[in-house]
C-alpha cells in the first residue's frame, strides 16, 4: 500500500477536491493518505473523504512565513515514511516540498491545477511568488499540471522534453452519469418546452459570472422561453440579490447555490454555457460533454485543450457578450443542432478516469 502525503487549500468543492476525492475512490484500498489543508479548514467534502478507508485529514493554519507550521510539517514527514509528498498549491507548494526534501521523501510532486496566478500581482506577492517556483524547480522530483497552458505559463522556458514535466488531464468516472434518476425542468419551476441555458462553477471572477448575467439578460429579454439555471458554491450569495430585483431575470434565471447532485441537474440543459477567463483543466467542461449536451464556451488556451478541435473556431472571446448570444441563438433557433454536438464519446475516450488516474497513481 502505498503512503502518501497530500496538500490542499482546504476541502472545499472545486477543481482540485474534487479530482482528489475521485482519485481516492478509484484507488480505496491500495493508497494510504494524509491530507493537510494549509487553510486551516476542512469544507463541504469533508464528510465525503472521511468516507473512504485510511484516509487521515488535518487542518492546519500555513501562512507565507509560517515557520513553525513547516517545522511541525517537516516533523510530521520525518516521522511517517511517506512513499512520497505531493502539494496541489501551484508554487505555494515550494515550502512542503523543501521540508519533504530535507526528510528524504524520495518522491515529491508539485501538481500545478490552475494555468495563472489566482492573486492581485503587487511588487511583493510576485517576489514571493518567484521564490517559491524556484523552490518547486530545486525541491520537486516531479512537476505535474492538468494542462500544457500551465507549465508554458509558469515555466516558459522549460523545454517541451523535459522529463521532470508532465500533463496529466483531470479524469471522469463515465459510469457515474449512467443510471441516474434526472431532474426535470418543472422541479426548478421551469415550463416543459422551454430551452434552458446552464452553467455549474463555484462563483468565482475566473468563472466570469458578470458576463453569464449580461448573456442572459439579452436573451431572455428577447425570448419568453429562455430560461438560464447557476449552480456551484456561492452563486446563490453573490448573484441572488440581483437577479431577484432584475425584472428580466426574476423568474428565468435559477440560482441553485452549492449541489451535490450535479449529475442529475445537467439533464435538465438543453446547452451548456462555459465563458471562462482563465481555468486549469475545467471539470465542469469535461462532466458536461460526457452527459452528451452541446458547449458553447470561451475559446481560452484550457478549453481549446479540453475539447474537440472541430469546434475550436466557434469558441467565443471570454468577453464577447454578442458572440455569446449568436451562438446560443443559432442553437436556440435550429434545435436539431443539439444532438449532432453530442461529444460525449469524445470526451469519454479523452478523460477516461482508469488510465488517467493510473498515470497520477504511478508518480506517487
Amino acid at each position: 500500500m502505498k503512503k502518501t502525503l497530500f496538500f490542499v487549500t482546504t476541502l472545499n468543492s472545486g477543481g482540485i477536491e474534487n479530482y482528489l476525492l475521485r482519485f481516492l475512490r478509484t484507488f480505496e484500498g491500495q493508497i494510504e493518505s494524509v491530507i493537510i489543508c494549509k487553510g486551516n479548514e476542512f469544507g463541504e467534502l469533508e464528510e465525503e473523504y472521511k468516507k473512504l478507508k485510511n484516509i487521515h485529514l488535518i487542518k492546519m493554519n500555513v501562512g507565507y512565513f509560517d515557520l513553525p507550521s513547516y517545522i511541525r510539517i517537516f516533523k510530521l514527514i520525518e516521522a511517517s515514511d511517506f512513499d512520497s509528498v505531493c502539494d496541489f498549491t501551484g508554487n505555494f507548494s515550494g515550502l512542503t516540498l523543501l521540508a519533504a526534501n530535507l526528510a528524504r521523501v524520495k518522491k515529491r510532486i508539485s501538481f500545478y491545477r490552475g494555468s495563472s496566478n489566482h492573486f492581485e500581482e503587487t511588487f511583493f506577492k510576485l517576489s514571493y511568488n518567484k521564490m517559491m517556483r524556484f523552490l518547486v524547480q530545486k525541491n520537486a522530483t516531479k512537476i505535474l499540471s492538468n494542462s500544457r497552458t500551465a507549465i508554458e505559463y509558469f515555466y516558459p522556458h522549460i523545454k517541451s522534453d523535459n522529463p521532470k514535466f508532465q500533463v496529466i488531464y483531470n479524469g471522469i468516472d463515465a459510469k457515474i452519469f449512467e443510471d441516474v434518476k434526472p431532474f426535470a425542468k418543472k422541479d426548478f419551476d421551469i415550463p416543459d418546452k422551454t430551452f434552458v441555458v446552464g452553467h455549474t462553477g463555484r462563483y468565482d471572477v475566473a468563472k466570469n459570472h458578470k458576463t453569464i448575467i449580461k448573456i442572459a439578460e439579452e436573451l431572455c429579454g428577447k425570448y419568453e422561453d429562455i430560461y438560464f439555471v447557476l449552480c456551484g458554491k456561492g452563486t446563490d450569495t453573490h448573484l441572488n440579490s440581483y437577479v431577484s430585483s432584475n425584472p428580466v431575470l426574476k423568474e428565468k434565471m435559477k440560482i441553485l447555490g452549492y449541489r451535490n447532485d450535479v449529475k442529475r441537474i445537467l439533464p435538465v440543459f438543453d446547452l451548456f454555457l462555459f465563458p471562462s477567463l482563465t481555468e486549469g483543466q475545467p471539470n465542469s467542461l469535461i462532466e458536461a460533454m460526457v452527459s452528451g449536451l452541446p458547449i458553447v464556451a470561451s475559446n481560452i488556451n484550457p478549453i481549446l485543450e479540453t475539447t474537440p478541435e472541430e469546434i475550436h473556431s466557434e469558441l467565443v472571446a471570454p468577453l464577447d457578450v454578442s458572440g455569446f448570444c449568436q451562438k446560443i441563438e443559432s442553437f436556440y433557433h435550429e434545435r436539431t443542432r443539439l444532438k449532432e454536438k453530442n461529444y460525449s464519446q469524445w470526451a469519454k475516450g479523452h478523460f477516461d478516469g482508469d488510465k488517467l488516474f493510473n498515470q497520477f497513481f504511478n508518480e506517487l
